[in-house]
């Protein structure tokens, strides 16, 4: 009985530590507007994918990419980044793509959601040894 009974104790331990510390650092990273570089690699999202849905795919799943990322609900893509996702046509989705994700306050007054993330493209040459990268705001649009 001694195993079950402390791994009960480490469960509980665990469980304490996700309430304690999972919520507070969502709230506290939500509240700061921040804007990184990301990339995603959609080869792996769209595995599988019929051919005719990978284009609408590839979209949702930067949507959901930045949702993870950021912690907010409102996530809005580029009409560039769109275009990118879309250049090679519905079914020849690019296998990665760098994207620049801000957290930004949301003017409207009615949002239930203080904050959106604006998603936009970031043309690169190559994809080799680029990691996430925080960008210091050049003080657009705020």
């Amino acid at each position: 009985s001694a195993p079950s009974s402390c791994l009960i104790q480490h469960l509980q331990d665990y469980q304490t530590h996700v309430v304690k510390m999972g919520k507070g650092d969502k709230k506290r990273g939500q509240s700061d507007l921040v804007t990184r570089e990301y990339t995603i690699h959609l080869h792996k999202l769209l595995h599988g994918q019929t051919f005719k849905k990978r284009a609408p795919r590839a979209i949702r799943e930067v949507k959901k990419f930045a949702t993870k990322a950021m912690f907010t609900k409102d996530v809005r893509v580029d009409t560039k980044l769109n275009k990118a996702l879309w250049a090679t046509g519905v079914r020849n989705v690019p296998k990665r793509i760098r994207v620049r994700l801000s957290r930004k306050r949301n003017d409207d007054e009615e949002a239930e959601e203080k904050l959106y993330t604006l998603v936009e493209h970031v043309p690169v040459a190559s994809f080799k040894e680029l990691e996430t990268k925080v960008v210091e705001d050049m003080g657009d649009d705020e």
